[in-house]
């Protein structure tokens, strides 16, 4: 696998790390097993960091992650993140990111993961009711304690991103980007460039879209992100199918499969990009990390394009309340 470096000035990691909100059934139900094998595989496959957040499972996830590095230490370094709250019964969501409440869950994420720290920390959505300077205020303080080595943001605006960078370094933005969600284009690729801020992209997979066998959605639980998402119901997702099936043609003519020539495409997006994606499953896992090993030419690029313009996806990437805290700028 190969290292890329997080932030201008950080340590190096795999340019594919693992995003384990899959642990907590964020895509329908699986077992602690499924995920510890799976942990087992990103080792094999070079991979040394693990993404995660405080809100995965209610904890489930940290829990699980911790007492795997407890028998395996030193063969990951974690990411997670703090900010956004979720109500245990009823499920609603709200952001606070203030500074109490953030040392709370930022205490509570060390204590389950078992470490005392974590290689970065990120605010998992912004609350527009606290300046961003304060919150960035707050996440120096961590540093300076060692309780983080680093500090990130999720799905912010480049403004939000100058913003926070004036008061100190931004090691690493978090925001979703695949081939059928290229929000970043518009702006927040060429910022992170521009500040030596290393983007990480969530859900470079599609949640799915591109795997070798796709989703169903009549499959899909209430407990499942893709419940009812407008890009997986219809008549979008027979259009989305159809569209993706010309990208694994060109996958197979070029030699490889779909999940990996789409995790290179985001990789060859710039030097300064690097890769989560999810999955509970070792198969897919190596599916997925295979694409590390392609080295995408101008020509394969534009064959890209071509297959999957811009704005071809049908449908919206989130629900109206899925879409609360992520910022536009657009």
């Amino acid at each position: 696998m190969k290292k890329r470096s997080l932030g201008r000035d950080g340590p190096l990691v795999s340019e594919i790390g693992l995003g384990c909100w899959n642990f907590a059934g964020a895509y329908g139900p699986t077992d602690e097993a499924e995920s510890i094998e799976t942990l087992k595989t990103a080792i094999d496959e070079g991979i040394t960091f693990l993404d995660t957040a405080n809100v995965y499972g209610m904890g489930l996830s940290e829990e699980i992650i911790g007492r795997f590095i407890k028998t395996n230490p030193g063969k990951f370094t974690i990411h997670t993140k703090g900010g956004l709250y979720r109500n245990p019964e009823t499920k609603e969501r709200w952001f606070k990111n203030d500074a109490d409440y953030l040392r709370e869950e930022l205490e509570k994420s060390l204590r389950r993961l078992g470490v005392e720290q974590v290689q970065m920390y990120y605010i998992h959505r912004r609350d527009p009711d606290t300046d961003i300077e304060d919150v960035m205020d707050t996440l120096l303080k961590f540093k300076q304690e060692g309780k983080i080595e680093g500090i990130g943001f999720s799905e912010i605006a480049p403004f939000s991103l100058r913003r926070a960078s004036a008061c100190g370094d931004v090691m690493a933005v978090q925001n979703e980007y695949s081939l059928w969600s290229r929000y970043p284009d518009l702006g927040m690729l060429q910022t992170c460039e521009e500040l030596g801020t290393s983007f990480v992209a969530f859900s470079p997979m599609g949640r799915g879209i591109f795997s070798q066998q796709a989703p169903d959605p009549s499959t899909f639980e209430k407990i499942d992100f893709r419940y009812q998402t407008p890009r997986f119901s219809e008549p979008n997702y027979s259009k989305n199918l159809a569209q993706v099936d010309k990208f694994k043609a060109l996958a197979a003519d070029m030699g490889t499969t779909s999940p990996a020539l789409a995790m290179a495409w985001v990789l060859a997006r710039g030097d300064h990009m690097i890769s989560i994606p999810g999955t509970r499953t070792s198969k897919h896992l190596k599916e997925l990390t295979a694409g590390s090993q392609l080295n995408l030419s101008d020509a394969d690029m534009a064959a890209i394009d071509k297959a999957l313009p811009v704005g071809w996806a049908y449908g919206d990437r989130y629900t109206r309340q899925q879409w609360l805290g992520a910022e536009g700028y657009c």
